[in-house]
């Protein structure tokens, strides 16, 4: 690993599991730049929560699917910190339907921001990571599950998890790793929208570890993949999901 002061970009972290990954990474020693598509305030307290840790961070608002956004989001992220070391992409969109009722402009707005969004941030990555470096994307276990409603979403994920492994393929040489985090179900504003008590409770009950898991479980896995430690790990899909099967 190179001696520089290692500097991360997380998308999504405004909330959520990004929100986790950005204030965990900057514990590990990242600057990290936190990115946000619309919820400023709450980027900004993520801000706040790292400096008030000493660590260094800055918020730059981006739309991942905007090739020009994410461009500008890379560079803010190199001026303030001299380079990129870690890109972990976090910002994701769900809609669950049935594939017989789904409206296809939300399939075309779930495909805009999980796929597109992914490339065009993992473009970037590829161009821009120096030597030491890692891409984290951002899957789910539902793609192993093959769970009713979750067609568009799952498909979304398994575009994510295909490109990932190119992607780690194609950086040969480079020293730079590509994995993929793909969770069970995690307690997040995303994943508790829209569910009742009994359905939390059943996907709860999922996992052998019996509970949901926490953004907090998906950012240890997310710092161990962005670490010296974790750097033998290439080109992976990492289930965290507490165990299920």
């Amino acid at each position: 690993m190179t001696e520089h002061t290692r500097a991360a970009i997380v998308t999504g972290a405004s909330r959520g599991i990004g929100r986790e990954v950005a204030i965990r990474l900057a514990a590990e020693g990242h600057a990290v730049a936190v990115g946000y598509a619309g919820r400023k305030d709450l980027a900004e307290d993520v801000v706040r929560t790292v400096e008030a840790a000493g660590g260094r961070a800055v918020a730059v608002r981006a739309d991942v699917a905007d090739e020009h956004d994410v461009a500008a989001l890379f560079d803010a992220a190199e001026t303030a910190f001299g380079g990129v070391d870690v890109v972990a992409h976090a910002a994701g969109r769900m809609v669950l339907s049935t594939v017989a009722d789904l409206d296809l402009a939300d399939l075309d707005d779930l495909h805009r921001t999980n796929i597109r969004g992914t490339f065009v941030v993992a473009q970037q990555a590829a161009r821009r990571l120096r030597s030491g470096g890692t891409l984290i994307t951002f899957s789910t276990s539902v793609v192993g599950l093959a769970l009713p409603s979750y067609g568009a979403y799952s498909a979304s994920k398994g575009a994510v998890e295909a490109l990932t492994m190119i992607l780690a393929r194609e950086l040969r040489g480079r020293d730079v790793t590509v994995n993929a985090i793909a969770p069970g179900p995690t307690a997040t504003d995303l994943f508790l929208d829209g569910k009742d008590e009994e359905t939390v409770a059943r996907l709860a009950a999922q996992p052998s570890l019996e509970r949901l898991g926490t953004p907090a479980d998906i950012a240890g896995v997310a710092a161990f993949l962005a670490s010296e430690q974790g750097h033998w790990v290439n080109g992976q899909v990492v289930r965290a999901n507490g165990g299920i099967v």
